[in-house]
C-alpha cells in the first residue's frame, strides 16, 4: 500500500441502480466523492449501493464507539495481478466529510500479494502500521472517542499477539455513522480495482457497544457496484457477525 492510496468516506452510486426493490439515490459527481452522502437525502433506504464500500454502516444518532473481529482474507493475484482490498472498522464516511478508521490491507502488487495494517484519519494520508500481517491472521479492532475530538484507534493481531493503539485529534468530527467495510481504497485518480479477496468475516460486532443486528436502528447493508457490476456484497447480519464477497474487481 503506499501512502497515496487512502480509504475514503463512502461514494454512493449513481441514481438507478436497482438492489432488493428500492433505488439507490444519490449523485455520483466529484463533490459526492469527498463527502460521502452529505448531499444525500436523510432518509434511509432498505439496501444501498456505494462504488467503493461493501458491508454495513448505522446511520441517524451520534456514534461514539464501534468495534469488530475478522481474518485475514488471503488475495487471490491469479485473478487480480493489479488490486487493493481494505478491511476496517470506522465513525463518520456516511453523511459527513470525515473518517476516523483502522484496519488491514490485502494487496496485489504486479501478481505478488502484500498485506498490512493502517490507521487514517481520513481526508489525512493513512499512516502504515511496521508490524507483520498474514492470511488467516485473526484481528480485533476498534475505534472510540470521548466526544469532544479524541480518537482512540486501536487494532490486534491476536494470532500474532500485537497490539497498536493511537490517539487521535479531530474537533470537526460529526459523528454521524459507524461501519463495518470492506473497501476498494482509492487513489487521486479515483476508485482502485478491487483485489480478489474472496470472503471476509466479521464477527462481534458492535456499536455504541451494542451487538450489531439486522433490527439495529438506521443500519444500511451496502453492495459494493460499479455500474450494474456487483464488486462485493454483503450476507445477512446476525449477532454481529456477517461475511463479505468479493465478485469483481
Amino acid at each position: 500500500m503506499r501512502d497515496s492510496v487512502v480509504r475514503r468516506a463512502r461514494v454512493v452510486a449513481a441514481v438507478g441502480m436497482a438492489v432488493a426493490g428500492v433505488l439507490a439515490c444519490a449523485p455520483g459527481s466529484d463533490a459526492a466523492v469527498r463527502q460521502g452522502r452529505a448531499t444525500a437525502p436523510n432518509h434511509k433506504i432498505g439496501h444501498s449501493t456505494s462504488t467503493n464500500w461493501a458491508g454495513y454502516d448505522v446511520t441517524g444518532g451520534t456514534y461514539k464507539t464501534v468495534s469488530a473481529s475478522w481474518t485475514q482474507p488471503a488475495v487471490n493475484c491469479s485473478v487480480t495481478p493489479t488490486g487493493w482490498s481494505s478491511f476496517w472498522v470506522g465513525l463518520d464516511g456516511d453523511g459527513s466529510n470525515t473518517v476516523e478508521q483502522t484496519g488491514t490491507e490485502a494487496d496485489c502488487s504486479s501478481g505478488r500479494a502484500v498485506y498490512s495494517a493502517w490507521y487514517e484519519m481520513y481526508p489525512k494520508f493513512p499512516k502504515n502500521l511496521s508490524n507483520p500481517v498474514s492470511p488467516g491472521d485473526r484481528f480485533t479492532a476498534s475505534v472510540s472517542t470521548d466526544g469532544r475530538g479524541v480518537f482512540t484507534l486501536t487494532i490486534s493481531d491476536t494470532t500474532k499477539g500485537w497490539t497498536q493503539t493511537t490517539s487521535q485529534r479531530l474537533k470537526s468530527a460529526k459523528l454521524a455513522s459507524a461501519e463495518i467495510i470492506a473497501e476498494a481504497p482509492s487513489s487521486s485518480g479515483g476508485v482502485l480495482p478491487l483485489a480478489d479477496f474472496g470472503t471476509v468475516g466479521f464477527s462481534a460486532a458492535t456499536v455504541n457497544g451494542a451487538t450489531l443486528t439486522s433490527s439495529t436502528p438506521g443500519i444500511d447493508p451496502i453492495t459494493m457496484v460499479a455500474g450494474s457490476t456487483v464488486k462485493a456484497s454483503p450476507s445477512n447480519i446476525s449477532g454481529g457477525s456477517f461475511s463479505v464477497s468479493w465478485k469483481h474487481q
